[in-house]
């Protein structure tokens, strides 16, 4: 059955979606056009925190230590949560909630009993309607989120190809400094301008009847913020992707566009190539997704037999590994674990050989199929999950222009013409270099 699919005139979008298997469960996702690219000048972090106090809890928590944040709630009610508040409400109806920041959208979610659906829609309106964090608040979360902060030290090589791939680019994580200088009207003014009913889509998956739950959640959501002044504030146009550079030639050291160095488990380094746009260019998106499962399942496993100087090596499309998670401008990344002494510019050649093998004529038939098919079983398995399924119906609404949530039709649609294709671009387009300094020897 199809998804039920509208936009109120006032109210956020909606999909509601039946499925078979729910077997008594039904999630909800929350979609808002706000994430990291937002976030004011001087405030960078700002709709990671707005994400953090749109889960309002007891105000009389001290110390952060043993704090749950949003992130760990499905490992039980913290002693310091008010009696009232959405996690509670939602643990105590036997579900679980979450929420995840990205560069151009913030998601919540939630997975619960069916029978608690029209409950848990009553509690997400009213936290919506009811967004008013205290200066207590604002100030418990910012020093949850710097400790947060302080734990993504791992993401600093994708956080580095990204801003050296889409200048100006940032994580939605956020600056600690920044952040503890966050006023509590600063917090209200993004929440007001951003958190609107045409900057939403409402997502509902589960065993549910869709003509019921549509009516429902359009009468819960009718009304459901409006801009601070009453005006439309709908997602700005998508900013296209800045022209390529030159070309430039991957046998001359001197031209090789080093970026920084940052640390990492081992010498090597890090390759940041662009993506195709997930909306304007969708095919070719996928192509490269298909690309690096050819290369993880046998070029990349040839080099690092043949050749000493590379121990690892590998491709990933979208920021931290995540592809279509985002419609912003988003990467490639591929890293190559070096022997000592090997150089930035023995890693771009070898890595321009791997794709000339695969640009040169179609991938393999057979390669081309185990690829795709281990891709597809992925999609799959990700369909299985209720969650995963109603934010992915939020982002195809809210993100990318009615494309299916699920890829898993477009990925057998993929030719092997069409990886030689998405070969060949990454040859004409040079990539930004990042070194990878190990640690002490």
């Amino acid at each position: 059955m199809s998804p039920h699919v509208e936009r109120p005139a006032d109210g956020p979008g909606l999909v509601v979606e039946s499925v078979p298997y729910a077997r008594g469960l039904a999630a909800v996702a929350l979609t808002v056009a706000a994430g990291g690219d937002d976030d004011p000048p001087g405030r960078h972090g700002m709709a990671h925190l707005v994400e953090h106090l749109m889960f309002p809890r007891s105000e009389t928590y001290e110390t952060h230590e043993t704090y749950k944040t949003h992130e760990a709630y499905e490992g039980g009610v913290s002693a310091d949560d008010a009696p009232d508040s959405h996690v509670v409400r939602v643990e105590g109806a036997g579900g679980v909630c979450n929420a995840e920041t990205h560069r151009d959208h913030t998601v919540f979610h939630t997975t619960v009993p069916a029978s608690m659906l029209d409950d848990v829609l009553a509690w997400e309106a009213r936290r919506l309607r009811e967004f008013a964090p205290s200066a207590e608040a604002i100030r418990t979360e910012t020093a949850v989120i710097a400790e947060e902060i302080r734990g993504t030290a791992g993401s600093r090589i994708w956080d580095t190809v990204l801003a050296s791939v889409v200048p100006g680019a940032r994580d939605s994580f956020g600056t600690a400094s920044e952040l503890a200088r966050t006023k509590r009207e600063e917090a209200l003014a993004f929440f007001g301008r951003h958190y609107t009913a045409d900057r939403m889509v409402l997502s509902i998956v589960g065993d549910v009847d869709t003509a019921a739950v549509a009516a429902k959640a359009n009468a819960l959501f009718a009304g459901v913020r409006l801009a601070s002044d009453g005006t439309a504030t709908a997602p700005p146009p998508r900013s296209a992707l800045p022209a390529t550079d030159p070309a430039w030639p991957a046998t001359d050291p001197a031209s090789l566009p080093l970026t920084t160095s940052v640390p990492a488990a081992a010498d090597g380094v890090a390759l940041g190539h662009r993506l195709p746009d997930p909306v304007t260019s969708r095919s070719a998106y996928l192509a490269h997704v298909v690309l690096a499962e050819v290369l993880a399942r046998s070029h990349f496993p040839r080099l690092v037999r043949r050749d000493p100087r590379f121990t690892a090596a590998g491709m990933s499309c979208g920021l931290y590994g995540q592809w279509l998670a985002s419609a912003a401008p988003d990467v490639v990344l591929v890293r190559m674990r070096c022997a000592r002494g090997v150089g930035a510019a023995e890693a771009v050649d070898a890595w321009r050989d791997v794709l000339r093998a695969v640009a040169g004529a179609p991938v393999d038939a057979d390669a081309h199929r185990r690829a795709v098919n281990s891709l597809l079983v992925a999609a799959h398995r990700q369909e299985d999950s209720l969650v995963a399924r109603a934010v992915g119906q939020g982002r195809a609404a809210l993100l990318f222009g009615g494309h299916p949530a699920t890829p898993a039709a477009e990925l057998a649609a993929v030719t092997p013409l069409q990886v030689a294709d998405a070969a060949r671009a990454l040859l004409a387009a040079p990539p930004t270099v990042t070194e990878l300094v190990g640690g002490p020897r």
